[in-house]
């Protein structure tokens, strides 16, 4: 990332106070940009939001991304430069027992993302971030291409889906790369495997149900331990986002599009390998054992290819999953001895930007 190139630059960020979210702001504090964040209350108690202190360097605004009225004010008030949609509900346990939800958030909210920028005259860049699960998953071995087709079984995954085709709609019918020069609006997606780091706390995901387990010194609860997921360190997707957006920005239709931001084969990794790693990592004692209950369907097998944004973005990932693991136990060790986690988490933006 070029910090000479963000310095300045007006960023609007849904989903601020959410996991991925929060680490995004905080990079780009660092980098010198002038960040307004929208969205709901952080979605957790604790939350990255709150430890680390995120909104200390930025323009906080809390408000509901299906409230279009709302969002376009902010818009119009702020005038982004660069857009980055994150806001979501990102559970596909959760899409299950709310499904209305799911989609109003993740469909219409998009939606109403893009109607605002359409309305804003200063935005020249947008980052729409859905997910690997976009994808229709035919459980095969290859990595999925920007290509393929867009499906989901569950709501969530479905809604992501649904969130592409919104955005291929919006951008035909308003941003088409043919008339760049009458709107000046580059719109691209950023689609993320397995994101894993410190300070989430949601529910139903691995790597936070093993944190409250690991932390009251309780055997943790496996579900699905021969699923294979791209597993990555949070930050490795946000650079790719954030390497998206200036290349949007400055070079406009040569970028949009869909992008895949996955790990390198060797951390495509099952459940259970990462299980074992994050309890020998963390020591005293930790164990972990097969949850037995029935359980919704989940994807067991899902990989990405990244050949396109490393061929033509030169992104590529920094951290193995080795490194994602130490990272992660460093960061809620320190929070339970009540360390100061803004330092400690912009120390490790600066450690993955220095590799």
């Amino acid at each position: 990332m070029s910090e000479q190139f963000w310095r300045g630059k007006r960023v609007l960020v849904t989903g601020h106070t959410g996991f991925k979210g929060g680490w995004l702001c905080l990079w780009l504090q660092q980098l010198g940009a002038e960040v307004t964040g929208y969205a709901l209350e952080a979605p957790t108690q604790p939350s990255l939001f709150e430890a680390a202190r995120v909104a200390e360097g930025m323009t906080s605004i809390i408000g509901d991304i299906r409230d279009l009225d709302h969002l376009a004010r902010v818009f119009s008030e702020t005038a982004p430069e660069i857009v980055i949609h994150m806001a979501a509900q990102p559970l596909v346990r959760l899409s299950y027992k709310e499904p209305v939800q799911t989609y109003s958030t993740n469909v219409m909210g998009t939606v109403h993302l893009l109607e605002a920028v359409r309305r804003t005259p200063s935005v020249r860049a947008v980052v729409n971030v859905t997910s690997d699960k976009c994808y229709e998953n035919r459980e095969w071995v290859w990595g999925y291409r920007e290509t393929e087709p867009m499906g989901g079984f569950d709501p969530y995954s479905n809604s992501k889906g649904c969130a592409e085709l919104v955005t291929d709609a919006f951008r035909n019918s308003y941003f088409h790369p043919d008339h760049y020069a009458e709107h000046r609006v580059a719109v691209g997606s950023g689609r993320a495997g397995n994101v894993i780091g410190g300070g989430d706390w949601a529910g139903d995901r691995l790597i936070p149900d093993m944190m409250r387990a690991l932390s009251t010194g309780t055997p943790v609860q496996i579900r699905n331990p021969h699923a294979i997921r791209p597993w990555q360190h949070v930050l490795e997707p946000l650079s790719g986002y954030l390497r998206l957006a200036e290349k949007l920005y400055t070079e406009g239709p040569a970028f949009v599009g869909g992008w895949n931001f996955g790990p390198n084969d060797s951390d495509t990794q099952p459940v259970q390998w990462i299980v074992e790693h994050l309890v020998a990592r963390w020591g005293d004692g930790a164990a972990w054992q097969r949850d037995s209950a029935p359980q919704p369907h989940e994807a067991t097998y899902l990989k990405l290819d990244c050949s396109k944004a490393k061929s033509l973005l030169g992104w590529t990932p920094r951290w193995t999953l080795s490194e994602a693991i130490d990272h992660i136990v460093e960061w809620h060790q320190a929070f339970l001895r009540n360390a100061d986690m803004r330092p400690l988490t912009l120390s490790q933006i600066n450690a993955y930007q220095t590799k």
